[in-house]
């Protein structure tokens, strides 16, 4: 704001002292035309050679105020091209073969700021093929664990095993491209609806694009536009719903194929008629392939495979839906109760 007042009043002085001067130079060349010392062509022709000389003065001013305002944006430009990603490879990072999905968490602490600790020496195993549900209030730590599979943060204690092999000592590329993820908030571009799904794999067919959308359930909509596959759907995906936006992200996963799915809250904002026809699909495609997903609506994840209970950022109960809600005092079985009976009273 200090910067805008000392602009904006910079150029206002300038015009000031502009007029200021016409001003002063004109009343003074009326007075001497009156005193007969000059004739009013030389008062003309002087004026006219005030502006031209006051003009460029003045614009010379304004330059220099955007060529300082120029030099503190390059700053602050080439403080960020200049940053070094927290994240790097190591020297030796082999590239991660094709992974079948055994993923491994060894005593893995983490914290975004030093002192507060997000995760504490998370212990689990994930065998290939099997669907793990994440589970916790909000802030329990459960959206750290995928970003820490994804490696966007490395752990401050522990190790994260895929395969065997330590994600550390792999190469980004050949880690990331491996596993597909599905937000909470969908990021979809102003062009096509096949350019949006091809955006996870650049070299797709058209019919594995079409392949992806009938899984997401997301084809017939599509089908049903005059422009099919090639409509435009706006910045943002503003000309489509929320439930239709999260569909096409799921088909942009799906059509990688990865060794690994992770759903961060991905049908959270799905109703529940389209909800049911993606988990109806998604068995499909998960079949073979371990998937990770992190859910508040316990409705979504009783079929998984393995339930991890996490609260303040530890786990406190692992299981089957069915084996947790037998324990009495469980914490997964109270946090089923109210919601069950929060949509009962609904």
């Amino acid at each position: 704001m200090r910067g805008v007042i000392c602009s904006a009043s910079f150029s206002t002085a300038s015009r000031i002292i502009n007029g200021v001067g016409s001003s002063v130079l004109f009343c003074l060349g009326c007075y001497l035309v009156i005193q007969g010392e000059i004739t009013y062509g030389a008062v003309t022709a002087f004026m006219a050679y005030a502006q031209r000389l006051l003009g460029p003065a003045l614009r010379f001013t304004e330059i220099s105020n955007l060529i300082q305002q120029t030099l503190v944006s390059a700053d602050r430009i080439f403080e960020v091209l200049d940053a070094e990603p927290e994240i790097k490879e190591v020297k030796e990072a082999k590239e991660l073969p094709p992974i079948k999905g055994h993923i491994k968490f060894e005593k893995v602490s983490f914290a975004y700021v030093p002192g507060e600790p997000v995760l504490n020496e998370i212990d689990f195993e994930v065998q290939p093929g099997t669907t793990v549900a994440l589970v916790g209030h909000t802030g329990c730590g459960k959206t750290t664990i995928g970003n820490l599979l994804l490696r966007l943060y490395d752990p401050q204690s522990g190790r994260i095993l895929i395969d065997g092999h330590n994600i550390a000592e792999v190469t980004l590329k050949s880690l990331r491209s491996q596993i597909g993820v599905v937000l909470q908030d969908t990021i979809l571009f102003n062009t096509t609806i096949k350019e949006n799904i091809k955006y996870g794999k650049r070299n797709a067919t058209d019919q594995e694009v079409i392949q992806a959308a009938k899984i997401a359930e997301i084809h017939d909509f599509i089908m049903s536009k005059p422009d099919g596959y090639e409509t435009i759907i706006g910045e943002g995906g503003t000309k489509l719903s929320v439930g239709q936006k999260q569909r096409i992200a799921i088909a942009r996963a799906v059509i990688t194929n990865p060794g690994i799915l992770v759903m961060d809250e991905a049908t959270s904002s799905l109703d529940s008629e389209s909800e049911a026809l993606i988990q109806k699909a998604l068995k499909n495609v998960l079949a073979g392939r371990t998937s990770i997903i992190i859910a508040h609506r316990l409705s979504t994840i009783v079929n998984a495979d393995l339930i991890i209970v996490m609260d303040k950022g530890r786990i406190i109960e692992m299981g089957t839906h069915r084996e947790l809600l037998k324990k009495k005092d469980g914490f997964y079985r109270q946090l089923y109760q109210k919601q069950y009976a929060a949509l009962k009273a609904a």
